[in-house]
């Protein structure tokens, strides 16, 4: 069993505290930064054994050098960012699987945010940690991949069991929803997420985790086949992957 704890940071970064229950062993995916993550570890478990990171950019590894000192952490990332992931030790490519104690994590290769993103997915707990590939309600921006990779990427986390919870690197989802709605206007889905989405937020809750059953329902960026989406664009035969660059680029100026 996997214990996930949501830890906030920046000003909208979500890491997550993770503990295998059964062996006791301790990790936080994507630490932003040291204070907040260090805080919960001392509340918590007093130990940390893995950082595990989903690419390299700063707001998600900026933490990674003095929880490594403090704790002895080993690092876990992508063998593409080797160079680039402060502290690395553990060099993972798409298809290896990564232990945590009983938990077993398959790493997911989901370029087009960076080069080098991956996924970290639980098939036996049902979790994903996608940082900033798939998020509530949305999908991260183009920096360094193409459309097509970051197309690709999204449509094989669709593909996996939709009672799997999803673990994003940012609380972005009432914003996502402006967008979706605007485009996605008659999804009654959609419609009656928002007032949840409203109740989290107004009580200082995240909106994460989501699952992918919601996301498949609600989110546009896995709509792409929607006749209702593509209508809304005036591009009834655009196949899927024009009418995901169309949204991405829309998104871009939202």
């Amino acid at each position: 069993m996997l214990e996930i704890s949501i830890i906030k940071c920046l000003s909208d970064n979500y890491s997550y505290l993770i503990r295998d229950v059964e062996t006791n062993l301790v990790g936080v995916v994507d630490p932003s930064e040291f204070e907040p993550v260090d805080s919960a570890i001392i509340r918590s478990y007093k130990k940390l054994d893995y950082i595990l990171n989903t690419h390299h950019h700063n707001d998600h590894v900026g933490g990674n050098k003095k929880l490594k000192q403090k704790y002895n952490s080993k690092v876990v990332s992508s063998k593409v960012d080797e160079l680039r992931i402060p502290e690395i030790d553990l060099k993972l490519s798409g298809g290896d699987f990564f232990k945590f104690g009983k938990t077993s994590f398959e790493i997911i290769f989901i370029p087009g945010h960076t080069k080098g993103h991956i996924a970290f997915f639980s098939q036996s707990e049902k979790v994903i940690f996608t940082g900033d590939t798939l998020f509530s309600l949305g999908c991260g921006r183009i920096f360094e991949g193409s459309y097509e990779q970051m197309f690709n990427s999204l449509n094989k986390i669709k593909k996996l069991p939709s009672s799997t919870k999803i673990y994003c690197g940012h609380e972005y989802t009432k914003k996502n929803y402006e967008f979706c709605k605007k485009f996605d206007f008659n999804n009654k889905f959609l419609r009656k997420k928002f007032d949840w989405i409203s109740s989290q937020l107004n009580n200082n809750k995240p909106t994460i985790p989501s699952s992918l059953y919601e996301e498949l329902k609600t989110n546009i960026f896995l709509r792409c086949d929607s006749l209702s989406v593509k209508e809304a664009l005036g591009m009834n035969n655009a196949s899927e992957e024009v009418i995901f660059k169309k949204l991405r680029d829309l998104k871009d100026h939202f």
